[in-house]
Parts: C-alpha cells; sequence; structure tokens
C-alpha cells in the first residue's frame, strides 16, 4: 500500500498535492491499513486513534474529507480574563482539544480592559444557546464580587464549571491547583539552597488562588525558618499579575534585603529579574527567583525560569469532564478539585550567596 494516495485538497488548490497515506500513517505512529479506515470512515478504530490520525492531517497541513467532518454536539463556552499572560492561552488550547474530542464547539471570549464584562460575555453566550460555559480565573475567584449571578445562572438551567478560585456561596464543580503547596514548594526550595531572607510577590487580597499563596508562603517560612506569622506578613508584596507588577515587587523586596523572591506568576517572576538586573544584581548569584506556572516558552528565558508548575493539562482535562457529565444528566459532586503542583528547577535559582 505505499503508493496509495488521499482525496484530499489543499483548500481552493485544485492542484495541490494529496497526502501519501504512507505520509499519514507515519504521522499518527499508526498502520496504513488503520490510517486508510479511518480515512474512509469506517468502523472498529478505537477513539483515541482515530484522532491521532485526524490530528497527522492536521499537522499536515491538508483538510478532512468532508465525510469526516463531525457534526457538532452543541457549543461550549469559555470565559477567560485575557491572552496576554500565557497562562490562559495555554488553558484555553487544552480545553478546545478536549471539547472538541467530544464534538463540541468553542467559542472563545477574552475579557479585555474598557471591553465586555463577564456578565455581558455570559448574556451574548445565552442567547446563542450554548450548552454550557467553563470559567478561568473569573469573578467567581473574586471574594468582593456578588456570587449571586453564578446562582441564577444555574437557575436558569445553564451548566458551567469553574477553574481556579474557590468560593463556598456557589453550588457548583471547582477545579483549582494547590496554591498553598505551590508556595510551600517555592520556599522550602529557596530554604534548601540557604536563603533566609525570602520575600513574596503576589495578586490583590481579594483574589482567592492570592490568599492562598500567601497562606502557604507565612506558613512555610513559618514552619521552616521559624519566622514569626506577623514578621513573615511584611515580606509579601501585593501587587498587579504582570511584569511591570513584579518589578515593583521585587524593588521593595529587594530593599528589604531578600536574596529569594518567589512570585505568583511567570510574568511578574520576569519583573522580579528585570528589577534585579536594573539594580546590577546577577540572577541567580545573588538574587534567586521562583515563577509559577510554567507557561510556555518559560524553559527559553535567560535565566530559564525555576517555576512551579501548573497542572493545565489535568485541570483542564477534568473541568471539562465534568461539565461533560453534567450535560449527560449524571450528578457531578458540588465540591473543589484541588491538584498538585510541580517544582521546574531551572536556572534562575542558586545557593544564597556568600557575604
Amino acid at each position: 500500500m505505499a503508493g496509495v494516495t488521499v482525496p484530499i485538497a489543499r483548500g481552493a488548490a485544485a492542484n495541490a498535492s494529496t497526502p501519501r497515506l504512507a505520509d499519514i500513517a507515519a504521522q499518527a505512529s499508526v498502520s496504513e491499513a488503520t490510517a486508510s479506515r479511518v480515512l474512509n470512515g469506517k468502523a472498529g478504530v478505537a477513539t483515541a486513534t482515530r484522532q491521532r490520525v485526524l490530528a497527522a492531517l492536521d499537522v499536515l497541513g491538508y483538510e478532512r474529507p468532508t465525510r469526516l467532518r463531525q457534526r457538532s454536539a452543541g457549543l461550549i463556552g469559555l470565559v477567560i480574563p485575557e491572552l496576554t499572560n500565557p497562562i490562559f492561552p495555554a488553558f484555553a488550547q487544552v480545553i478546545e482539544q478536549v471539547l472538541a474530542g467530544h464534538g463540541y464547539t468553542p467559542v472563545l471570549c477574552t475579557q479585555m480592559p474598557g471591553g465586555a464584562t463577564e456578565d455581558e460575555l455570559v448574556e451574548q453566550l445565552e442567547q446563542r444557546g450554548v450548552n454550557g460555559i467553563v470559567f478561568l480565573s473569573g469573578l467567581h475567584a473574586d471574594t468582593t464580587a456578588d456570587p449571586a449571578r453564578y446562582t441564577q445562572l444555574a437557575a436558569r438551567g445553564v451548566p458551567f464549571v469553574l477553574i481556579n478560585g474557590y468560593h463556598p456561596q456557589i453550588e457548583a464543580s471547582f477545579v483549582s491547583p494547590d496554591d498553598r503547596a505551590a508556595a510551600e514548594m517555592a520556599v522550602r526550595h529557596l530554604v534548601e539552597l540557604g536563603h533566609e531572607r525570602i520575600g513574596l510577590a503576589v495578586g490583590p487580597t481579594r483574589y482567592v488562588p492570592a490568599q492562598r499563596k500567601a497562606e502557604g508562603f507565612t506558613d512555610a517560612l513559618h514552619d521552616l525558618l521559624g519566622v514569626p506569622r506577623g514578621d513573615a506578613e511584611l515580606l509579601i508584596q501585593r501587587t498587579l499579575f504582570s511584569v511591570e507588577g513584579g518589578q515593583a515587587a521585587a524593588g521593595v523586596l529587594l530593599d528589604q534585603g531578600c536574596t529569594g523572591i518567589v512570585c505568583a506568576s511567570d510574568l511578574m517572576a520576569l519583573g522580579a529579574v528585570r528589577e534585579a538586573r536594573r539594580r546590577g544584581l546577577d540572577v541567580p548569584r545573588e538574587v534567586s527567583v521562583v515563577g509559577y506556572d510554567d507557561s510556555p516558552l518559560i524553559a527559553f528565558t535567560d535565566p530559564p525560569l525555576t517555576t512551579v508548575r501548573q497542572p493545565v493539562q489535568a485541570m483542564a482535562t477534568a473541568a471539562v469532564g465534568a461539565l461533560l457529565e453534567e450535560l449527560r444528566g449524571n450528578p457531578v459532586q458540588r465540591a473543589e478539585f484541588v491538584f498538585q503542583p510541580e517544582l521546574v528547577v531551572r536556572g534562575s535559582t542558586a545557593q544564597v550567596p556568600q557575604r
């Protein structure tokens, strides 16, 4: 079957070459016979294998045959705060892939300063008849926001799931990373490197993830270094989740004599590195910096960033799974599902400098 080709047009280019079956099979790591069955719409192929073959077509840049185009099972809204922080597109990509694998069409809604609010986006999604909504780091994570909006959404019969931010007054499935453990991991890593003066750059207090990271930080300083919790609080700088916010927080912490800085996002960590270098300090020889998220490309920064990896794949898959179970009419536990982060050690942390 080495010379068999599959009639797949490349867009409107009628004279474009067609991919060889062998190329598709090799890309998908399946036999040519299996690839042929998928491309001809035959039964008897595992779902995961079928997805690999279809993904191979996409990677090779060819359109899927008309007979393979699935009819959408419905629309699922995805409401996220922004796209400038790379962790949010990372979540969106996984969520959209999982939804597409189940036949649903994702509808991405992004909030921007001066743009539509979360409530306005939800209203627009409802007008389009979405089957459900996934909220990522939305108002549910803000302790000052009214949780009644989610109760009203549920009363209107719209299933939803919430990622990153727990609220006890909202009856829903929550998916979160263990923010306290994340902060503790970062502090422990710096303590093991000999650092004794460690600071935290984190977001505003009103956000649940920021609260939990601050709690984990103060507990870790107390348990590992014997720092009174009141004194540990003085080593926390609450700022914006941005490069600029991280830089401003790092400036204060460096003035306080910190040799290690834990940041609540990778972007903030890059800001901390920028501030250290602005002062002529070497990272990591003189100042160690730890980020959070392990968003794409962070491994390629200068220096490569030590960070606490947020389990994006597992969290996104679990969130979609909970939503789909509800759409199928199966009872879903109204609780918070907490996922463990992972410390990824790279080049932005080192032994404490000798005085």
